[in-house]
């Protein structure tokens, strides 16, 4: 054989090898999806008892925001948003339990940082909720913004990462302060309702559920500025590359029907609808279920079952919720939030 022959036969055997190591791969890739649909269910790790976001009622019963979305992905993979077992995890237990694969996604786990995304095993396909650390005072006092605050009593959990925020954001503008610290929240939030601090702080989202438990809360004023970034979502096992990209265009999805106009209520009439993106969402295009190992007809039964993101945000954690929190951050990016659908085609 000469040269030119060897030469060619050693690229068809590194051709055939790439395609051998790319099948198994892909095999690999798509195993937590195989598994999932082999269950028939899905498993979400959740905090018992985080208001708004996940918890259990004395029938069994489990709501929030963070629920529905796990709602949301078992109505992607089975069309059936009650598809979907949860499990409740210890703090300290989470990450073990999602690289044991005790669960296929995680949420209320922590904020998505550097740490977290390349030391603990897991990725964290999309942001289901922004949050950070913000200030609750008296309505009586007037004030209205953080800048406010100068010379004010902070109350705030002694060693925290939130003692740390306060020591930079006053710090780097020359504001006075003083803090008022205790090891248990429980502590500080009663020191905060008998007057022994200005301001209590925290994130926003916790913040939200203290006020909505005081006798006063409607007494009770978020400030509107935010001093950390603490963006919550599902994290996923790293390497399970097809279902981490069914989670995160699960996410896609629902911001995507926000703007679309399509929630729960008309989902069905939209499918009449002459605009070629409402359409394409809806499949009646394209099938935009193949990519991504789903039927063709996720995106509705996602919407039809569960809602859009507007709809699941304004009954767990919005105005319609005890938290009553704002959009504010977590609203649509044209309504000057941090919402964003990356194109679905």
């Amino acid at each position: 054989m000469g040269l030119k022959g060897r030469c060619l036969s050693v690229a068809i055997a590194v051709a055939a090898s790439l395609v051998s190591i790319g099948a198994a791969a892909q095999t690999s890739s798509n195993g937590t999806l195989d598994a999932i649909r082999a269950r028939g269910h899905v498993v979400c790790g959740v905090n018992e008892h985080a208001p708004g976001f996940s918890e259990v009622s004395s029938k069994g019963t489990w709501s929030g925001l963070d629920v529905e979305f796990c709602g949301a992905l078992a109505a992607a993979v089975f069309g059936n948003k009650d598809a979907v077992k949860f499990l409740s995890l210890a703090q300290s237990d989470k990450f073990k339990a999602l690289q044991k694969e005790e669960v296929d996604v995680l949420l209320g786990a922590a904020p998505w940082t550097l740490t977290r995304d390349t030391e603990l095993g897991a990725r964290f396909p999309a942001v289901l909720y922004y949050d950070g650390q913000g200030f609750i005072v008296p309505r009586n006092h007037s004030i209205s913004s953080v800048l406010e605050l100068s010379g004010a009593s902070i109350c705030v959990l002694s060693g925290s990462s939130d003692a740390a925020a306060i020591a930079d954001y006053f710090g780097s503008r020359k504001m006075r302060y003083q803090l008022v610290t205790s090891e248990r929240w429980e502590d500080l939030l009663q020191t905060y309702t008998k007057g022994g601090c200005t301001v209590l702080t925290g994130d926003v989202s916790l913040l939200a559920f203290e006020r909505s438990r005081l006798p006063n809360g409607s007494d009770q004023m978020l400030l509107p500025e935010y001093i950390s970034k603490e963006p919550l979502g599902p994290a996923v096992k790293i390497g399970h590359d097809a279902w981490f990209a069914v989670v995160r265009w699960t996410m896609i999805a629902l911001i995507a029907a926000e703007e679309l106009g399509i929630n729960s209520n008309n989902v069905d009439m939209m499918k009449a609808s002459p605009v070629h993106e409402v359409r394409r969402f809806l499949s009646l295009e394209a099938d935009l279920g193949a990519p991504l190992g789903l039927p063709r007809d996720w995106t509705y039964q996602v919407i039809r079952q569960v809602g859009n993101y507007g709809e699941i945000f304004e009954r767990t954690v919005g105005l319609g919720s005890p938290l009553k929190l704002d959009r504010g951050l977590n609203n649509l990016w044209t309504k000057g939030g941090l919402m964003y659908a990356a194109p679905m085609r």
